[in-house]
């Protein structure tokens, strides 16, 4: 049978090798002026590296421009994508109209990805893109695991991807309402960016659960207080041809980002070997969990339409 892809993030180019020699097909970078929610910014200049030394050893490099266009960045986006096709990169991940409309009065054929977070919830949408150029499309993450093969069925020939493991996205606002706050109460927060290790807590009901809170240039963005993991249940999603499986590494180590790739690695050979006689293996869950942060569980997520926030 045909492998699905294994996706990867990284936030640097050390990590990137990292995730590379573990395993990954491909691996999504961005910079964070035109990419929401990466683990690291990549200038040009370093995204031409990235792309010879994944092409170098056989994989593929996605860029996110997973940005809500603004008027200020408008007229930055045309060249910014001409650069991007000039490299040039495997695909970019889009979910705003403005860049297709962009690719389209440059003439660029660089391959896309709509990725629209939480609105990729039926074939139908998928489709339209489909029309418009788009060869994948990126499911939201709140779809159970009847509700993607569906979507896969729907579809077609369109590839369809799927995160199989790390944080999700819960809310984002283009404003940095925690330094708003903090400066409406007359207090000054030195750092709110993703290693300062903010949470949001509900102190009367939900106390244990911590749901990771950080800001930057693309405004606020609060995380889910779990992990989704779909390794023990990889049989069943693959029971339809997924055609790629992405680890989300952010707010994690790159040795947490590695390991967890040579996880779904060897889940992913051992079961295209040979479906029929495919059993997960402990061991694989086991590497992933000495690294796990003791107060982020690792969960199914929606794929069995248990998960609650």
């Amino acid at each position: 049978m045909r492998k699905p892809e294994l996706l990867a993030t990284a936030g640097s180019l050390d990590e990137l090798e990292r995730v590379i020699r573990a395993g990954a097909d491909a691996v999504t970078i961005g910079e964070h002026r035109w990419g929401m929610r990466l683990p690291g910014s990549f200038s040009m200049d370093d995204i031409r590296a990235a792309v010879d030394l994944a092409h170098a050893a056989g994989a593929k490099i996605y860029v996110s421009v997973n940005q809500l266009i603004d008027h200020e960045r408008l007229p930055e986006l045309n060249e910014y994508l001409r650069r991007l096709a000039e490299i040039p990169v495997d695909a970019i991940e889009f979910g705003d109209p403005a860049v297709w409309m962009a690719l389209r009065e440059e003439r660029l054929e660089l391959p896309l990805h709509w990725a629209a977070e939480m609105t990729a919830t039926n074939y139908a949408t998928a489709l339209f893109w489909r029309d418009k150029g788009a060869k994948r499309v990126v499911a939201a993450r709140e779809l159970n695991l009847e509700e993607l093969h569906a979507f896969k069925r729907g579809i077609g020939s369109m590839e369809l991807q799927v995160q199989v493991h790390g944080a999700t996205n819960m809310y984002h606002s283009r404003r940095r309402l925690v330094q708003s706050y903090a400066g409406h109460i007359g207090k000054t927060l030195p750092d709110t960016g993703p290693e300062a290790g903010l949470y949001v807590i509900e102190r009367e009901q939900r106390p244990h659960l911590k749901m990771p809170l950080f800001e930057d240039e693309n405004g606020t963005h609060i995380m889910s207080p779990d992990d989704i993991c779909l390794l023990e249940a990889l049989d069943e999603l693959l029971a339809e041809p997924i055609d790629s499986l992405k680890v989300e590494g952010l707010l994690k180590t790159p040795e947490y980002n590695e390991t967890a790739v040579k996880s779904y690695r060897q889940a992913i050979d051992a079961y295209c070997a040979d479906p029929a006689a495919y059993r997960f293996r402990p061991e694989w869950l086991d590497a992933i969990r000495e690294l796990q942060d003791p107060d982020r569980e690792l969960t199914f997520g929606f794929l069995f339409k248990e998960q609650v926030y």
